[in-house]
């Protein structure tokens, strides 16, 4: 009998992959340092924040902003170090979220088709699509990219070269905090924006799927915890509006821009109003 998962069969060369990443990180509990704790909170911002949210989301996915393509470049082998792929496969498996977004069976990551596999299900299993046809059909002008296609094939190899500069740098216990440690919040992190920004938080705008806003994923996931305003406006660069709705990335993306790094950044349109969910006052509620 073949095990599957919402009929989907398992990948198991995934399982093993990121199970042996959990099971690696777990034994940091032997092997904990100073160094080795800076590394992983250092990494985890370059790999999360520079590299998925940055990079792989609001520049590669949404066109957000505009750098020059040795900044995309840098950015993009910064984001695989998240080991989520290669940014081509990323870009096209996110667009397809948004255009099927909270369909049953046609978001490739929606709760509507159970928590866990919104969160982890899919990853482990074989979503059953052609990566290479998924590609391009929704990231055509990375495919056209010969730097992007090489990137993409090789996705692997920064996070093996990190590794072993930090072997030879400090031994085995800078390699679980500086790799290990480091993947599994940054996983997790985008993982509970695929989950958690589905099913719990308060929704700010009318939009047809079930995006929220999730504080403590907008912390962990700097700044695309905010997912509910991310639905509504996608090509925003910011996510978080409010003065309480903090957003790592965007503080990145106006530091770059200061210094001309960073240009033609998109935010909400003029008539992003029209789309808010109106409160009905107590007063009102009562009448």
């Amino acid at each position: 009998m073949t095990l599957t998962w919402n009929g989907r069969r398992f990948d198991w060369v995934n399982v093993a992959y990121f199970a042996a990443i959990h099971a690696i990180a777990l034994t940091a509990l032997w092997h904990f340092s100073w160094t080795g704790l800076g590394l992983a909170l250092l990494g985890w911002w370059v790999s999360g924040s520079l590299g998925i949210c940055f990079t792989f989301h609001r520049l590669l996915t949404h066109r957000g902003f505009r750098v020059s393509k040795p900044l995309e470049y840098l950015g993009t082998v910064f984001g695989m170090l998240a080991s989520e792929g290669g940014a081509i496969s990323w870009v096209a498996m996110h667009r397809i979220h948004h255009a099927k977004s909270d369909q049953p069976g046609q978001d490739i990551h929606t709760p509507k088709d159970g928590f866990w596999w919104s969160h982890i299900g899919w990853i482990v299993c074989d979503i059953g699509r052609s990566r290479r046809e998924m590609e391009r059909r929704y990231a055509p002008e990375l495919v056209a990219d010969p730097v992007h296609r090489l990137l993409n094939r090789f996705h692997l190899v920064p996070n093996i070269l990190v590794g072993l500069a930090l072997f030879a740098w400090g031994g085995w216990s800078y390699v679980v905090w500086g790799v290990f440690v480091r993947l599994v919040i940054t996983l997790h992190g985008t993982w509970l924006v695929n989950s958690a920004t589905h099913v719990w938080g308060y929704r700010t705008w009318n939009t047809n799927e079930d995006s929220r806003n999730l504080w403590w994923v907008g912390l962990l996931a700097w700044g695309e915890g905010w997912h509910n305003t991310h639905h509504a406006f996608q090509r925003s660069a910011r996510h978080g509006l409010e003065w309480w709705e903090f957003d790592a990335t965007w503080l990145v993306i106006r530091a770059l821009a200061s210094v001309g790094l960073v240009r033609d950044v998109h935010l909400l349109p003029r008539n992003a109003e029209r789309f808010r969910i109106r409160r009905e006052e107590p007063e009102a509620a009562a009448a």
